[in-house]
C-alpha cells in the first residue's frame, strides 16, 4: 500500500498507509458507480471488505438478514428445551452472571425474560474482590440449598467445572451460556449444556457474540418452543436489544455480522427509552444528543462498571431489570456518584504508578514493559491504570493492587505486537502467578506480593524478547484525504451509514494534508483542543483525548502555528443546540 503524504515517521512514530490497495479501489469505483455513493464513502465500505454486490444491503443491516438459526450452536436445542420447561412448571431459577457491563445486561434480558412469563428468578453477581471472576463453589451450593433448581450462567462459568459440580451434587440443573475461551481438558470433562460459540466443537461461526448476544439467540430457541407448545403472551425479544447493544458494544465484541444489526436496532430501541434503568442512566449522565456508540462505550458503560468495581456488583443488574421511574433514578444516582468516586480513585492510583515509574527510568531510560504495585490500590482499578499507562507510554503495563493477605491482583495491557495473553499463560506455567489468562491485549493476573519484584524482571525480559521479533513499523491506516472546508456534518452523517463503528469495523480515519494549527490549549483530563485552519482558511476543530504529555501532545504543542499534516476520525460535536463538525485528532506529522 502507498505511503500517504509521504509520512513515514508520525508524531507517535506511525507509517500513513493508504487502507486500500488496487482491488480495493477498483471495488470502491464500483460501488459509487452502481449506488451512486459518494467516493468517501465508497472507500470505507470497500476498505472494510464491503463488496460491490453487498454495498446497499450493508448499510441497511437488518435482523431478518443477518440472524444465524439458533439451532447452528451446539448444545442450544437442549438447553432452551430445559429452560422452557423451567417456564412451563415455574420452577425458581438463579442467574449467576459476571460484574460487567456485559455480565449485567445479559443477567438483565434473561431475567425481564423470565420475569414477564411469571418465573420466580433471582440475579447473583460475585463480588469481584472476594469471590472473584465466575462461579464459585460456595455460592452455587448456596444457590441450589435455598431451592433453586436451574442455574443459569451468563457471561461466565466456561471452565468452572468444581463450582458447577457443586451445585448439581445438590440438586440444581446448570446451563452454561457464555462466550469465552473453553480449554479442551475441560470441555470434554463437563457433562452439563453449555451454549458458548466459542467452544472447540461448536460450529456456529458466530464467535464474535459478547455473552448478551448469546442470550438473546438462546431466548430465540426457547421463545420458539414456548410459541410451538402455544403459550400465550411471549415477551416481544426486540425491546431488550437496546441491552443487547450496549453490551456488544462495551464488551469490545467485532461490530460484523448479527451484532452490527443488534447496535443498529438496539439504538433505535435506547433512544425511545422504554427500559426506566437506562432511561434514568441516560439523564444522570447528561447526554443531550442522540444515543450512539459513544455514548454506550464512554458514558453508560463507565458507570454501569462502577458498582462491580467499587461498589455492589449487583447494582448494574438491577438498574436493567427495574421497573420502577423512581427507584431507577435512586439506583442510577448512586451509580453515578459511585463512578465519580471510581475516577477519583483511578486518579491518585495514576498518581502514584507515575511516582513509581520515575525514580525506576533516571539515567536508563523506560524499560520495554512496566509494572506497578501497590499495597494501597483497589483491586477494582488496576485494569484502568494499566490501561492509562499503556497509552501514555505505549508500551505494555501491568498493574497489581497487593491485598492484605498478600495476594497481589493484577491487570495487563499491551500494545499492537506484544501477546500478553500468551505471556501471561507462560508466567503461569512457570509458577510466577498463581492464575492468570487473556488475549493478545489485555489479561488478569493473581500473584504472591514475595514474587513480584523477580517478576518484574522476567517480565521485562519476555516483553524486550517479543519486541526483537516485532520489526515491522506499526502502520496508521488513512481511509482518504479532505480538507477543513469538506469536513462537514452533511458528510459525516453520510459516512455513518457505514456505521456503526466498534472493534472489527474501525472508524474510518482521515488525513488532513497541509493545515494550520492556529490554536491549542488543555481541557481537562489530559485532553487538547486545538483549531484547524486549512488551505483556504476554513477552520475546524479538534480533539485529542488523554495526550497532554504523550508524544503527539508534545508535537502538537510544538507546533502551534505551524502547518503540519494531521490524521483522526471525524465526528459530530453538540453544544448548546449547535451541531458542528470535529475532528478526533489520533496523529500527526511534519509536512514535508
Amino acid at each position: 500500500m502507498p505511503c500517504v503524504l509521504g509520512v513515514r515517521q508520525s508524531a507517535t512514530g506511525k507509517i500513513w498507509l493508504d487502507r486500500l490497495d488496487r482491488p480495493a479501489l477498483n471495488n470502491a469505483l464500483a460501488i459509487t458507480q452502481k449506488y451512486g455513493f459518494i467516493d468517501l464513502l465508497a472507500r470505507v465500505l470497500s476498505a472494510r471488505g464491503v463488496d460491490e454486490m453487498d454495498a446497499e444491503a450493508f448499510i441497511n443491516p437488518t435482523l431478518r438478514a443477518l440472524m444465524p438459526d439458533p439451532s447452528c450452536f451446539t448444545d442450544m436445542q437442549r438447553a432452551a428445551v430445559r429452560i422452557a420447561d423451567a417456564c412451563f412448571n415455574y420452577e425458581r431459577v438463579a442467574i449467576f452472571g459476571d460484574y460487567d457491563v456485559d455480565g449485567a445486561c445479559a443477567s438483565a434480558v434473561l431475567s425481564r425474560f423470565l420475569t414477564a412469563l411469571g418465573l420466580s428468578n433471582r440475579i447473583y453477581i460475585p463480588d469481584r474482590i472476594n469471590e472473584g471472576y465466575g462461579p464459585n463453589a460456595t455460592a452455587m451450593r448456596n444457590l441450589a440449598v435455598e431451592g433453586i433448581s436451574l442455574i443459569i450462567t451468563v457471561d461466565c462459568g466456561a471452565n468452572s467445572i468444581d463450582a458447577i459440580t457443586a451445585a448439581r451434587i445438590k440438586g440444581a440443573d446448570v446451563i452454561v451460556l457464555d462466550h469465552h475461551q473453553v480449554a479442551d481438558e475441560n470441555l470434554y470433562k463437563a457433562d452439563w449444556l453449555q451454549v458458548n460459540p466459542n467452544r472447540p466443537d461448536d460450529l456456529s461461526g458466530q464467535g464474535h457474540l459478547c455473552a448478551a448476544g448469546v442470550v438473546f439467540m438462546t431466548l430465540v430457541a426457547v421463545s420458539r418452543i414456548l410459541r410451538e407448545k402455544k403459550q400465550p403472551h411471549i415477551p416481544d425479544l426486540l425491546g431488550y436489544l437496546d441491552l443487547v447493544a450496549l453490551a456488544t458494544v462495551c464488551d469490545v465484541v467485532p461490530l460484523i455480522g448479527i451484532n452490527r444489526a443488534f447496535v443498529v436496532k438496539g439504538l433505535q430501541i435506547a433512544r425511545a427509552m422504554h427500559n426506566p434503568g437506562l432511561a434514568a442512566l441516560i439523564q444522570v449522565a447528561h447526554i443531550g444528543e442522540p444515543l450512539n456508540t459513544f455514548h454506550f462505550g464512554y458514558l453508560l458503560g463507565p458507570r454501569i462498571n462502577a458498582g462491580g468495581r467499587i461498589g455492589n456488583p449487583t447494582l448494574g443488574a438491577q438498574l436493567l431489570t427495574c421497573q420502577d421511574h423512581i427507584e431507577a433514578m435512586e439506583i442510577a444516582t448512586l451509580l453515578d456518584e459511585l463512578n465519580r468516586e471510581r475516577q477519583e480513585i483511578e486518579a491518585r492510583q495514576l498518581q502514584e504508578a507515575e511516582m513509581q515509574i520515575v525514580p525506576a527510568s533516571i539515567g536508563k531510560g523506560l524499560a520495554s514493559s512496566i509494572v506497578v504495585a501497590s499495597k494501597d490500590w483497589h483491586p477494582g482499578v488496576v485494569g484502568l491504570i494499566a490501561s492509562r499507562l499503556k497509552e501514555r507510554l505505549n508500551r505494555p503495563v501491568l498493574a497489581i493492587a497487593i491485598k492484605a493477605d498478600g495476594m497481589g491482583i493484577g491487570s495487563a495491557r499491551s500494545v499492537p505486537g506484544i501477546n500478553i495473553g500468551t505471556i501471561i499463560a507462560d508466567a503461569v506455567a512457570k509458577e510466577w502467578l498463581e492464575k492468570g489468562g487473556g488475549h493478545a491485549m489485555a489479561a488478569g493476573l493473581t500473584i504472591r506480593s514475595e514474587k513480584i519484584v523477580q517478576f518484574r524482571q522476567w517480565f521485562e525480559e519476555e516483553v524486550a524478547l517479543a519486541e526483537s521479533k516485532t520489526e515491522k513499523q506499526e502502520e496508521l491506516l488513512i481511509d482518504g484525504a479532505l480538507s477543513a472546508a469538506g469536513a462537514t456534518s452533511q458528510l459525516i452523517q453520510v459516512l455513518e451509514k457505514a456505521g456503526p463503528y466498534g472493534s472489527g469495523h474501525d472508524a474510518p480515519i482521515f488525513a488532513l494534508p497541509g493545515h494550520k494549527l492556529v490554536d491549542i490549549r488543555k481541557v481537562g483530563n489530559g485532553h487538547l483542543s486545538v483549531s484547524l485552519a486549512g488551505p483556504d482558511g476554513k477552520k475546524l476543530k479538534g480533539i485529542t483525548f488523554r495526550s497532554a504529555g504523550t508524544p503527539l501532545g508534545d508535537f502538537l504543542f510544538s507546533n502551534r502555528m505551524n502547518t503540519i499534516h494531521l490524521a483522526g476520525n471525524l465526528t459530530l460535536n453538540y453544544w448548546n443546540g449547535y451541531t458542528t463538525p470535529q475532528m478526533h485528532i489520533l496523529d500527526a506529522a511534519c509536512k514535508n
